[in-house]
């Protein structure tokens, strides 16, 4: 309590009422506590934690906080002890006024647990307003023919404080011709009436001086005065008279300024200046005068500010209607306000839970809202709905609170946020509304399994790739967040049995990128299918599968293989006899030949390189059939030698040949013959070309010793070399690279051919004859069967 003289005893009354209301409010179930006013910043007010049975070491962890009604927070929570205490002064007077029952209420918010508690606190009264007059002398006039016994109102004194410390009595100066009598309103309000207890005589005193004195039942005792003045009067025997004693009338509260409330009407039965009647308002509070206006001549009561029902419900106003000869009478007005709709419904949010998950089960708390309107009756009566259909509900609490709750199951991936609008409305005619918006986000949980854009792929790839390469790449995308979005892939099986997967293909975890470890073979296997999964990082994880079906594509790498007819050891086929009376068109032979590639890398063609006599046989392009073009002459050779191309239809072509070998007979002994010179002539062919390989090689000699002469005699100028001196074949080896042995077909005037090998080390230098026949060698032959380096083999015909 504030050092203002307050004694000990009422320390103790206090106290008393103070456990006797918490005792009492414990017993019914409610959390109430009683106070005095003008009570210290932090005092005491009650245990809220013991009463609501909440952990004293969890209070802020449990974030339980205090929410007042109104702008001034007067409470506060004292989270260390869970005692509720005061933030500022109470003053009763200034928060209710003249209300007998003062309350303040607030509510505890447990958040985690989205429970409320309503608590009542009474403001008690004390003894700290005195009682105090509106003017501080008050002037009578009492004619001097006033009989004895009539009464004269005074203005009452006004006390602010409640009961025992309200205006109790009232006292007047002792004299001898005026006493004080008390009466007690309809209001309960007590004024004191001054009583003429002797006649007046204005030649024996003219003015009488009185002291009112107002005093409250309080402990102290507090008082107020005021002083009275009486003048008498000469005669003045009629007093004006109200049509009423009591005027009432109803109001609504959007009367606009200036509007009439009410005429009041008082008549004097006198004449001249005594009948002359003024009104004035006699003894009202200043808040009515501040409303209300009183025309002085004609008692018109007209509206001067703009009412206020939240504010005051009702007013009384009294009026005083005086004569020219200073009598005075009263009438008492009675003005009840009626309600307006003119407060829209106040809505706040007390708690939010944001976001949630959007896996939470339908009746989720999410939010608690408070809306309130400050009207009465219909006006005040609310009931909250949303503007747009929303997968949530909000039912009505206590104590005007509403719970917004969840009323079906979320999805974050198709709405991943609400705008949640709340729309209060009352139940005035017209009806005022107020909306309130709440931003509401759904955190992701892990409820996709990654997708990809196809249900399989085909993919193709051409043989010989290069190894590491890139063969095909897929995408699966996740419509979770975060970690629950981030997909991994991986292979996990493959068509491919008989060689482990990973040393076949490969894929990138993070891109999806499928990379080839080796080169494929079209002709080793033509296609192959695996299954690619993709998995997020949620917990726990989900995966999809897709299957891939890769195809090799095919690459002209294969050259044409020659079937028929079969190759002799020398690379030539053996003997064919065509009868010397065939016709044109006669099938001599067919050259069969496979290819391994595949689709146009297969299609092979037949050509005819070379021939004895190119008009006497002509090849089928596809067939490959050899037929005569013409009949046997006399004038042309009995053997003829040729030369089938066959070749594939790919970019770049590849081809093989085969060389045939023709005798025109009519039987095997005609032909034997000629079979047996194509030996002699095999040899006297390689007879010459032995001797035009000698002669070669002794040129290429010559040169080479001639140069390697002049460098050596270069290099060794002092001093004369012997001209030949003793020849050593590593010198020679060293003046330069060996060489590796290559051949190629070169090419003379027709019917002659070559091929030349050059020897890898130049200390053999040997020269080779090989005795050639009609038959072809192919290079391959030629390199295998001539082992001896620095070899020049010359094969004419």
């Amino acid at each position: 309590f504030p050092a203002s003289g307050f004694g000990f005893n009422y320390k103790w009354r206090a106290l008393f009422c103070f456990m006797l209301a918490t005792f009492w409010e414990s017993a019914s179930g409610q959390i109430r506590y009683s106070i005095p006013e003008e009570m210290e910043i932090g005092s005491f007010v009650g245990n809220v934690a013991k009463d609501l049975g909440l952990d004293v070491k969890q209070l802020s962890d449990r974030a339980v906080r205090i929410a007042s009604r109104g702008r001034t927070q007067y409470f506060a929570l004292n989270f260390k002890s869970g005692h509720l205490i005061t933030t500022e002064r109470i003053d009763r007077e200034q928060i209710c006024g003249g209300l007998k029952e003062c309350l303040l209420n607030c509510e505890v918010i447990v958040e985690d647990k989205m429970k409320l508690y309503r608590v009542e606190i009474e403001i008690t009264d004390i003894n700290d307003n005195a009682p105090s007059f509106q003017r501080e002398e008050i002037e009578i006039k009492v004619s001097e023919t006033t009989t004895p016994g009539s009464r004269f109102p005074l203005s009452d004194a006004h006390d602010s404080d409640l009961g025992i410390n309200s205006l109790q009595s009232y006292q007047l100066s002792n004299n001898r011709h005026f006493s004080l009598d008390l009466q007690t309103g309809t209001d309960g309000v007590k004024y004191a009436e001054l009583v003429l207890e002797k006649s007046l005589d204005r030649e024996e005193q003219a003015v009488h001086d009185l002291i009112l004195t107002a005093t409250d039942g309080g402990d102290p005792i507090r008082s107020g005065t005021a002083q009275i003045r009486v003048i008498v009067l000469d005669a003045n025997d009629n007093a004006p008279v109200f049509s009423e004693s009591l005027y009432k009338v109803s109001l609504r509260e959007n009367a606009p300024t200036g509007s009439l409330v009410l005429q009041v009407k008082a008549t004097d039965n006198d004449e001249g200046s005594n009948a002359q009647i003024s009104y004035v308002f006699s003894n009202i509070p200043e808040k009515a005068r501040q409303k209300f206006s009183l025309d002085s001549e004609t008692g018109k009561i007209t509206v001067k500010e703009p009412l206020d029902f939240e504010e005051t419900r009702d007013y009384t106003l009294v009026v005083e209607a005086k004569d020219g000869g200073g009598l005075v009478t009263h009438c008492e007005v009675e003005i009840e306000v009626l309600d307006e709709n003119d407060n829209a419904p106040e809505v706040t949010l007390a708690s939010l839970a944001t976001p949630i998950p959007e896996d939470s089960v339908p009746g989720t708390v999410i939010a608690l809202i408070n809306v309130i309107d400050q009207d009465s009756g219909d006006n005040g009566i609310v009931f909250s709905h949303f503007q747009d259909e929303l997968p949530f509900k909000i039912i009505s609490s206590s104590n005007n609170y509403y719970r917004l709750l969840t009323d079906s199951t979320l999805d974050r991936e198709r709405t991943p946020e609400y705008n949640i609008t709340i729309t209060a409305t009352d139940k005035g005619s017209p009806p005022l509304s107020t909306q309130k918006t709440i931003l509401l986000q759904i955190s992701d949980i892990n409820d996709n399994a990654p997708a990809f854009e196809k249900p399989s792929y085909t993919a193709y790839v051409p043989e010989n790739n290069p190894s590491g390469a890139s063969i095909f790449s897929v995408e699966a995308s996740d419509r979770d967040l975060d970690q629950n979005a981030r997909v991994t892939y991986s292979i996990l099986s493959s068509s491919l049995q008989e060689v482990p997967l990973s040393s076949y293909i490969s894929i990138n975890s993070q891109t999806g990128a499928i990379y080839a470890q080796r080169s494929f073979d079209y002709e080793q296997f033509r296609e192959f299918e695996m299954q690619v999964q993709a998995q997020d990082g949620g917990s726990p994880p989900l995966s999809s599968n897709v299957t891939i079906r890769v195809f090799i594509l095919d690459q002209n790498d294969n050259a044409p293989r020659i079937l028929y007819p079969s190759l002799g050891a020398d690379g030539s086929a053996l003997f064919e006899m065509v009868p010397r009376s065939a016709e044109a068109g006669y099938l001599v032979t067919k050259v069969v030949a496979v290819d391994a590639d595949s689709g146009h890398n297969a299609w092979l063609s037949y050509h005819l390189l070379q021939a004895t006599e190119p008009t006497l046989f002509s090849v089928g392009l596809h067939t490959g059939e050899i037929r005569t073009a013409r009949a046997f002459a006399d004038r042309d050779a009995v053997k003829h030698r040729l030369v089938t191309l066959v070749k594939d239809n790919g970019q770049p072509p590849l081809s093989a040949t085969v060389t045939l070998n023709l005798v025109f007979a009519e039987n095997f002994q005609e032909a034997l013959p000629e079979m047996s010179n194509q030996s002699s002539d095999s040899e006297s062919q390689s007879g010459f070309t032995i001797i035009l390989v000698v002669a070669l090689a002794l040129i290429s000699f010559l040169f080479l010793f001639t140069v390697i002469s002049v460098l050596i005699f270069k290099c060794r100028r002092p001093r004369t070399p012997p001209v030949f001196g003793s020849y050593n074949p590593d010198l020679y080896s060293s003046l330069g690279p060996k060489f590796s042995c290559n051949y190629s077909n070169g090419t003379l005037q027709l019917p002659y051919s070559y091929e030349v090998c050059i020897a890898a080390d130049s200390r053999q230098n040997e020269f080779t004859f090989l005795k050639v026949g009609e038959k072809v060698i192919p290079q391959s032959t030629l390199a295998d069967y001539f082992k001896c380096p620095y070899t020049y083999i010359v094969v004419m015909q």
